[in-house]
């Protein structure tokens, strides 16, 4: 609790007084006196709840992953790069959140001030309006169960992030739960509820759930400021998408805030629907409520951007994604909790960054609070929006998205609803999901690189054929339509059966991951599912190099199995794991919620970050030790060691000492203490000051640091003190 905090809600009361002031005739002492108790009042911690702003919880069990912040929308700016919403979590610059802007407003209000205003409005924004306009109360995250404990070599790579949890409940249905409550200065209170699955059909979207209470409460204390019904409430959102951030940065020119972002819209025909299933038989419907983005073309790119391909590189297509929301339900009213299929209000798209500023929600701006009532209810601010489906509207006239809304800031996708009216105690509920799809990688690296080589003739997704390049690539980007459309309806599947989705096998409570001289080892403890009938044991999976590759299944393992031993591994190069446990999927037969067949724990739970390696037996003699690759050259380097572009490894070491690399002419540039008893070490070609090595001949010297024995015959092989050099070559 910050006396911050306090301290505002302790100057509205006082404001408050002195506007009263204004129409009583108080002389200056009684004013200066109660200047002075509030000054000391100032100092007294508050008893009731509040969050400090800039709090968040993350969730990064699933392959969506993102955080979420106290004030109860998401700006994704962290300082340094957008973050949040990544997919696929697997791989690093998989962020596609920008920003979401929230509002809401009413007519006719009366604020705990006694001002009359006839619109007014709320903007959730945590830099400018927490403490003025919003007050966050709660911000938590429970989880259904606890996380499984990694260690590789040792390192306990979950530690960093048992903060994310606050509480467990096993009686929750989702994985995840994360709620968040704040109040804000027009009595309504938001209830966020973010619920999030590690199910592997499920694991790309989060079902969020939006209650609106009028609870007169325009503060961080218990005290209920106001007692009036809240009229012709309006509640709107645009958010907006880099789609990605890998590929943000590959088009350039502002798309890593979505600058270039074209937004499509579903669900034009949805009253006809709403009381259809989605089926496996027909898993993708154009009839849901629901916009998304995906990257258009920049005016400034000589080249079809589409997809965002690396043409500096290998091509890999590194904007895949489509991002958006799909709406789930919303109360027709207050006494009236069923769905009302004529909602949302507002459906399309609208210019990221026009709309109506509210200044510090202190001073008077009914102007632009009217404005604000306008635009959510459906009039574009500045007439730059729309609710068609901006990208079939206009790409074949304009390619670049930028030329058609005219802000830099880019396109958010656009939802409103309302109006409702709500007596005081009464609530509002809307559910979205929030998902992100498309091409997987192994796809997206196949088309760039076809793309780039122009291996024409290229096979379409349809199974047709074009010598066209880019209509092969941009029709291939372009399924990512039916992706994000697949995903939603299985979010709504989800929601409809009331969560009720076939669960996996929960994973190991813990897996080691051990480097060892032959072999490379794994243990863990048994998964709390093994006593349910339809265990049908685990799967461990591979990665070879960096952890955001694609891994291999190297085992199946029966139930009651604790520990593997991968003895496939090759000298000097890093390994990723994950293990997962297996149902024999006798529980997912049904098909109503997602496709059948056996279903596993999510492997995030357990993938490794930190490399484990097959460690070599110690040296037997100095004159043993190699250097390896020898010369080491730059333009090989994708050979020696994948994953590892800069790695140099030293083969054949004592098994304790200490080296020391030098230039040719005797400057010592790194060092490093070998200490864990194997034969090799490995260095990845940077200097202590952190700088690359450049083209040249070094000097490695080796020197023993403890006396060492043959385990088996007790001979001693390497004294304290003995010595040795190697020569290597570096060509860049």
């Amino acid at each position: 609790m910050l006396a911050s905090h306090f301290c505002h809600t302790v100057l509205r009361d006082f404001m408050k007084g002195i506007e009263k002031m204004n129409t009583i005739n108080f002389s200056k002492a009684k004013v200066s006196l109660l200047i002075w108790l509030i000054a000391g009042i100032f100092a007294v911690q508050p008893l009731f709840s509040q969050i400090v702003g800039t709090e968040k919880r993350y969730i990064r069990i699933g392959s969506l992953q993102s955080p979420f912040s106290a004030y109860g929308s998401e700006r994704a700016w962290n300082n340094s790069y957008y973050e949040g919403m990544v997919w696929p979590a697997d791989y690093p610059l998989s962020d596609n959140s920008v920003i979401k802007r929230s509002w809401i407003a009413c007519q006719d209000f009366t604020d705990d001030r006694d001002r009359q205003w006839a619109n007014f409005g709320v903007y959730f924004a945590g830099d400018a309006y927490v403490d003025l306009a919003l007050f966050p109360m709660e911000l938590k995250q429970t989880a259904k169960f606890e996380p499984p404990t990694v260690l590789v070599d040792g390192i306990n790579i979950t530690a960093p992030y048992l903060s994310d949890i606050d509480d467990y409940d096993p009686d929750q249905i989702a994985d995840r739960i994360v709620t968040n409550v704040v109040n804000t200065s027009m009595g309504l209170t938001l209830t966020r509820r973010v619920h999030a699955f590690s199910q592997q059909y499920h694991d790309n979207y989060f079902i969020i759930e939006y209650i609106f209470t009028n609870t007169g409460n325009t503060d961080y204390d218990e005290d209920i400021e106001l007692n009036a019904p809240l009229m012709g409430v309006r509640i709107g959102w645009g958010t907006r998408y880099s789609v990605s951030r890998d590929g943000g940065a590959k088009i350039g020119d502002g798309q890593v805030w979505g600058k270039h972002s074209w937004v499509s819209r579903r669900g034009e025909t949805y009253p006809a629907h709403a009381n259809e299933s989605i089926t496996e038989a027909n898993p993708i419907v154009d009839w849901l409520r629901c916009g998304f983005s995906w990257a258009g073309q920049s005016g400034l790119n000589g080249y079809d951007n589409i997809g965002g391909p690396a043409i500096n590189s290998n091509g890999r297509l590194a904007s895949p994604q489509h991002a958006g929301s799909v709406v789930l339900h919303v109360d027709k009213s207050t006494s009236d909790k069923t769905d009302d299929p004529n909602q949302p209000a507002v459906l399309g798209w609208h210019a990221g960054d026009t709309y109506p500023s509210l200044g510090n929600m202190l001073d008077t701006d009914e102007p632009n609070m009217i404005k604000l009532y306008n635009m959510l209810s459906g009039n574009p601010f500045g007439g730059l929006g729309g609710t068609d489906r901006m990208d079939e509207t206009y790409l074949a006239s304009n390619p670049d998205p930028f030329t058609v809304h005219n802000d830099a800031g880019g396109t958010n996708v656009w939802i409103c609803y309302g109006p409702f009216d709500l007596q005081p105690g009464e609530s509002i509920r809307i559910v979205e999901a929030d998902g992100v799809n498309g091409l997987n990688r192994t796809l997206c690296e196949e088309i760039g690189r076809d793309w780039l080589q122009e291996n024409s003739p290229y096979t379409l997704p349809g199974g047709g054929s074009t010598n066209d390049k880019d209509e092969f690539k941009n029709a291939w980007v372009a399924t990512g339509k039916d992706s994000i459309l697949m995903t939603f309806g299985r979010a709504k599947r989800n929601f409809d059966a009331n969560f009720q989705i076939p669960q996996p096998p929960l994973p190991p409570k813990l897996f080691n991951v051990e480097s060892g001289g032959d072999r490379i080892s794994m243990s863990w403890i048994a998964s709390v599912s093994e006593g349910d009938a339809d265990f049908a044991g685990y799967e461990i999976f591979r990665g070879v190099g960096t952890p955001d590759t694609t891994y291999e299944k190297i085992a199946s393992l029966p139930p009651g199995t604790t520990q593997f031993d991968d003895t496939t591994p090759v000298r000097g190069f890093s390994y990723y794991y994950y293990i997962t446990a297996v149902n024999d999927g006798s529980n997912n037969t049904g098909g109503e919620t997602n496709p059948t067949g056996p279903l596993h724990s999510g492997r995030f739970y357990t993938r490794t970050t930190e490399p484990a390696y097959l460690r070599r037996k110690a040296g037997s003699a100095l004159e043993s030790i190699r250097v390896v690759p020898n010369p080491y050259s730059i333009g090989a380097r994708e050979a020696q060691y994948p994953g590892e572009p800069d790695k140099i490894t030293f083969l054949d070491i004592p098994a304790f000492c200490i080296i020391k690399i030098f230039t040719e002419r005797g400057d010592l540039i790194h060092t490093i203490e070998h200490d864990d008893g194997s034969g090799d070490e490995s260095w990845n070609s940077i200097t202590t000051s952190r700088q690359v090595v450049v083209s040249g001949i070094y000097l490695a010297y080796f020197e023993v640091t403890k006396d060492y024995h043959d385990l088996n015959t007790g001979e001693l092989l390497y004294k304290k003190g003995e010595n040795t050099i190697r020569k290597f070559v570096v060509i860049r």
